[in-house]
């Protein structure tokens, strides 16, 4: 037996489509045009891809897309008061400032900056204490994304024993809170959880997102379980572009799991589009419009 590979390229690219067809209509309908600005804080490449990314994605669903480049030594304060002004512009519906910020800039005191209802990347405590509460709220794109992937393989996650492998607020706690408000059995697991293979053997759905290449081994899997694999990881190739691999061994997991994400072409592809949907959902929210169909 084969695992079926989740297909996070085509399911992103449909999740596009429909998010272009509800910004067409809320445009037509109500003369509404949902902005997103990102707010890039020094040079780093990996940063510049996704920023880059964004912009492409968000211009392409018919989005106004502003981007902010500010430079990485740039004061606390002056990077508050950018904050401050997006906040107060009618213009823009979602506000993300890529992380991660250099050392000298307090992220936390940045997060608590924006506007809850702008915050489409799921981080401000109000969102994550809403979300938490299991009352509506914008909630990060990776673990949305993640709901998504495995909802292309289930319809429902009712009863279904969850693992979730990572406890960071962009992914792993948000991502329990979505579990559990799709009324999956979670369990979450971390760098000092005794025992991760038998804990992995009783799940049916196994997220993996601790950022260590290929830990999580085949004979850990439960025969026939999604696994839904939130790692990045570049490895090393002699005289080579770097590999990337997930957190999971993919050719181990391959003949023992019954779905499963690659990487890349998984995860990684739904993350922007769900960031337009964040966008989207709180355009229309700021609006005083009816939830978008997405």
């Amino acid at each position: 037996m084969t695992a079926h590979i989740i297909d996070g390229k085509a399911i992103a690219a449909d999740l596009r489509a429909r998010v272009a067809g509800e910004v067409a209509r809320v445009k037509r309908e109500h003369g509404l045009v949902p902005g997103l600005a990102v707010v890039l804080v020094g040079n780093d490449p990996a940063s510049e891809v996704y920023v880059r990314s964004k912009h492409t994605q968000t211009q392409a669903a018919g989005m106004a897309s502003f981007e902010h480049k500010l430079p990485a030594d740039v004061a606390e304060a002056d990077l508050l008061a950018l904050i401050g002004k997006l906040n107060r512009d009618p213009a823009v519906h979602g506000i993300l400032v890529q992380l991660p910020l250099p050392k000298s800039i307090h992220t936390e005191t940045i997060i608590n900056a924006i506007d809850p209802a702008k915050d489409v990347d799921g981080l401000h405590p109000n969102n994550a204490g809403r979300l938490a509460g299991g009352f509506a709220a914008l909630a990060p794109c990776t673990p949305l994304g993640c709901i998504i992937l495995t909802k292309s393989v289930h319809a429902s996650l009712e009863g279904m024993n969850a693992l979730v492998i990572g406890r960071s607020n962009l992914v792993g706690r948000p991502l329990v809170q979505l579990l559990l408000n799709e009324n999956a059995t979670v369990t979450i697991a971390h760098s000092r959880s005794r025992d991760l293979p038998k804990l992995a053997a009783g799940a049916d759905l196994l997220y993996a997102a601790v950022g260590r290449p290929e830990m999580v081994r085949g004979d850990w899997i439960k025969p026939g379980a999604t696994v839904i694999d939130v790692g990045i990881n570049r490895i090393p190739v002699e005289g080579g572009k770097p590999r990337l691999v997930g957190d999971v061994a993919y050719q181990e997991a391959l003949n023992v799991a019954g779905a499963i994400t690659p990487v890349p072409g998984g995860v990684g592809q739904m993350t922007v589009a769900c960031l337009l949907v964040n966008t989207l959902r709180a355009a229309c929210a700021i609006a005083g419009l009816p939830a978008p169909g997405v």
